[in-house]
């Protein structure tokens, strides 16, 4: 049966709007999380014992130092207010009360999507390309060897009380929660800064003096010695708070989204020099460490909410007083409430939801993604920065077919290109090879999280649009693959017409200057460097250009997108 667009239209196959965990990946344990510090690998367990004997020693250094004269003149001449701190007149006024109840909501499903979005590709690197052994950071076993290991196959189970949804390999759906939970996270950020700015609020995080460093010492030894400062956050912070805050605030919040960002293919390519030095995976790498701080930094500050104060604490943030009432309390007991609740409820809701949540997430997101895909996704790579390794994934194509092709070197190939264009046509593997070749070498971005540069060479796809002509009507350009789904059902996705003809969209038939193999899309894949890994369809087999998708497959756009609830438009 030829191979055309409307044959393949039949092949595709509808999908649920449920994740159904009897069809979907089979779990997969990982492992401990381990860190390598030049050659060994160490677990992080080792942090637990190891943290208990710094804290004890710390404890009794710090009660030891107390006893000495000198430390106890230092701490009567920075008790743990910075000299000079101006004082808070405003307490915490309730705009103060809301935000830190909605940044704490926030906070939380951010961590655990982002966890969940870790899974897929469990190790962290420096270099910009994601070679098995250069990772520093891992919970999944050494790559094995001798057998083909797909970046899929590398994804490892989170429990459903700590990822959302909990499930191997539901990055999709997690990527929806993280990205539009960061948005609500962004807008109270922005409100924030602009009540702070405009009120006195600003001084109490704000250091306006080198004595809070003294300070800061200061009380970092009383805290230590379990012989806690006196309390004054009603009006001012000390020294450790102020840091503390100013840190997580000013430092590890814009870090954390800039970092974010650039892990997206359209804004990394699209700086250019900049973008090869803050690459992606050094990116991955100081986001997970700004993650790891406000970890911290959370279960730090709810210990000494308890430790130093439950009343006062409660009162201040929860019911906006300053007195010796419990006004605070149920207000705090209600807030944690409503925080379990949500966790809770945040998984079982996706599995069953998880249609609901993949359009919740296009709505509040999907324009945004939408506006990076106009960028230039330039390239100024060369051939020393060609990865060593590029990790394979995605279903191979399993038909007799496909093997017939492979066998007689893709001679009897051809790629039909119809649908709304003038000039149907079908191109044989050697005319294509035929037209004016372009080279170029990207860095390719997975939405797992692995990258790596590759030299290609192919058509560029703006001469075949030229070729076929598409008519005023046509709005997207569908490719469709020789290989099925993971769920079954052939493998298509959709993409903008307008990106097409970006000056570094091809069809490549060559990866590294030799023929692409069949591990990385032989004989012919997309290359349309603004956009993530699944995007580009591998071991193409039509093209159709179309004035709309909703009939193909569930309709979303491509088959991860029916499928594994991936976004529509990918650039970030």
């Amino acid at each position: 049966m030829p191979v055309t667009p409307d044959h393949l239209e039949a092949l595709l196959s509808r999908a649920d709007d449920r994740l159904l965990l009897n069809r979907w990946l089979p779990p997969q344990e990982g492992i401990v999380p381990r860190v390598r510090i030049g050659r060994r690998w160490v677990s992080v367990l080792w942090a637990l014992p190891i943290g208990a004997a710094f804290l004890v020693a710390l404890i009794a250094i710090a009660q030891s130092l107390r006893e000495l004269p000198g430390v106890q003149a230092f701490i009567k001449a920075y008790p743990g207010i910075a000299q000079g701190a101006p004082s808070i007149d405003s307490g915490f006024p309730w705009w103060l009360q809301v935000q830190h109840f909605a940044n704490m909501v926030f906070m939380l499903f951010i961590i655990r999507a982002g966890v969940q979005i870790l899974a897929d590709h469990p190790r962290l690197y420096w270099r910009r390309d994601s070679t098995p052994g250069t990772d520093w950071f891992r919970f999944q076993k050494p790559v094995p060897k001798g057998r083909v290991w797909t970046s899929r196959d590398d994804s490892v189970t989170i429990p459903a009380w700590l990822g959302i949804p909990g499930v191997r390999h539901s990055i999709g759906l997690a990527r929806w929660w993280h990205f539009s939970i960061n948005l609500l996270w962004v807008i109270n950020g922005v409100l924030f800064y602009v009540l702070l700015f405009s009120t006195d609020q600003w001084r109490r995080l704000v250091p306006l003096t080198w004595g809070v460093f003294p300070a800061a010492l200061s009380t970092t030894l009383q805290y230590a010695s379990l012989n806690f400062p006196v309390d004054h956050s009603w009006t001012r912070y000390n020294g450790l708070q102020q840091l503390s805050y100013f840190v997580t605030v000013f430092i590890a919040a814009p870090v954390s989204i800039v970092t974010g960002l650039l892990q997206s293919p359209a804004i990394s390519n699209r700086l250019g020099g900049l973008g090869r030095l803050l690459n992606r995976q050094a990116m991955r790498s100081v986001h997970f460490i700004s993650f790891a701080w406000f970890v911290f930094f959370i279960l730090g500050h709810g210990v000494m909410v308890f430790v130093t104060g439950l009343r006062e604490n409660t009162n201040h943030m929860f019911a906006g007083v300053e007195n010796d009432t419990w006004a605070g309390f149920p207000l705090f007991l209600l807030a944690m409430v409503i925080l379990a609740a949500a966790w809770l409820f945040a998984s079982p809701l996706t599995l069953r939801h998880a249609r609901l949540v993949q359009r919740t997430g296009g709505f509040m997101i999907g324009w945004l993604k939408a506006l990076a895909e106009h960028g230039d996704p330039r390239s100024q790579l060369s051939d020393k920065d060609i990865s060593p390794f590029l990790w394979p994934n995605g279903t191979m194509p399993d038909s007799a077919e496909y093997d017939a092709l492979l066998a007689n070197d893709f001679a009897a190939y051809r790629l039909r290109i119809s649908g709304l264009v003038e000039a149907p046509r079908a191109f044989s593997l050697a005319e294509l090879k035929a037209m004016a070749k372009q080279e170029q070498i990207t860095c390719h971005f997975c939405i797992q999280g692995w990258s790596g540069v590759a030299k290609w060479g192919g058509v560029p796809m703006r001469e075949i649009l030229e070729l076929v002509r598409p008519t005023p009507a046509a709005r997207y350009v569908v490719f469709y693959s020789l290989a099925d789904g993971a769920d079954g059902g052939r493998y298509y996705d959709v993409h903008q017409l307008f990106n097409m003809r970006h000056d570094l969209t091809i069809l490549a038939y060559e990866m590294n200057g030799a023929p692409l193999n069949v591990l990385h899309g032989a004989p012919l894949r997309l290359r349309c460097e603004n956009e993530l890994g699944f995007k580009m369809v591998k071991w193409i087999a039509a093209i159709e250009f179309v004035d709309d998708f909703a009939h193909l497959g569930a309709g979303q756009g491509g088959y991860n997108e029916d499928h594994e609830f991936y976004g529509y438009r990918m650039p970030i």
